[in-house]
């Protein structure tokens, strides 16, 4: 059977000193919204100068994980080794950290009502820093299809919501791949939720998918029960690169990480990133 493509009107927003109820409509029915310039291009630039001291300690200290959860690596366009997605980057510099106590981040939380949410700095993966490039020696260039409900699952707990937010560094115009989601699948059954696509295998395009027109300051948030995908860009080098800031934005039992935190056992068994 054919799959009906969703009646998806693709706006953006700007962030202001509440949501609205058309912003909070918008993201019920389709579980996804894109605000502009949520953060100054400057200050996406002093972000990745941060990000860019931590990765350099990291490399020179031989860290290959974080609170138990393993970094990902790859090379750069030089052949240089480099940390393509680091976790908890928060807890490595105080503007980061200091960032996530923006007053902001307490409105995003009402995209999870009636549920409870906070931003989860010390719990799941913390801040999340993605560095997506396009090269022959890239290992982290695109993401297959996935949710992120399984995770729940594989930690022995029942699904429950939570947001990702990301904060995107770079400028990502959809022609150089990015985020792809099917708006609404947010709301699907269990089963659908699990099985409608091969989680993280399925990288192909899915007529129903919607990419967005990204620029350096913007901030995107989809929920984590929807299906979405990161598509490779069709550039290599410098203008493929995307970089890309998620805040775990979550609801539950508080299950905070530490430096004796266990590797969660999906880790082991899959090469496959989970945001």
């Amino acid at each position: 059977m054919r799959k009906a493509k969703i009646d998806f009107e693709y706006k953006t927003f700007q962030f202001g000193g509440e949501l609205t109820e058309e912003q909070k409509e918008y993201f019920e029915k389709y579980g996804v919204i894109h605000f502009k310039r949520f953060i100054e291009p400057e200050t996406a630039l002093t972000f990745i100068a941060e990000l860019e001291k931590i990765e350099q300690k990291w490399l020179a200290e031989g860290v290959d994980k974080i609170n138990g959860i393993p970094l990902k690596f790859g090379k750069n366009e030089k052949g240089e080794p480099m940390i393509q997605r680091m976790c908890f980057t928060n807890k490595y510099s105080a503007v980061l950290n200091e960032f996530l106590h923006d007053p902001r981040f307490k409105l995003i939380l009402q995209f999870l009502a009636p549920y409870e949410g906070r931003v989860g700095e010390d719990e799941k993966d913390g801040l999340v820093f993605n560095h997506y490039i396009n090269q022959p020696n890239s290992k982290f260039s695109q993401m297959g299809w996935h949710t992120d409900s399984p995770r729940d699952l594989f930690l022995g707990q029942k699904i429950l919501p939570m947001l990702n937010v990301g904060i995107h560094l770079d400028d990502c115009p959809s022609s150089n791949g990015g985020l792809r989601v099917l708006p609404g699948t947010q709301n699907q059954s269990v089963l659908k939720l699990l099985f409608g696509k091969k989680q993280f295998i399925d990288h192909k395009p899915d007529a129903r998918e919607v990419a967005f027109e990204i620029e350096r300051g913007d901030l995107t948030i989809h929920d984590g029960r929807l299906w979405h995908r990161v598509e490779v860009s069709p550039n290599f080098g410098e203008k493929s690169r995307r970089r890309v800031m998620y805040v775990p934005v979550i609801t539950g039992k508080y299950k905070p990480k530490s430096s004796n935190s266990k590797t969660p056992f999906y880790h082991r068994f899959s090469k496959v990133i989970v945001k």
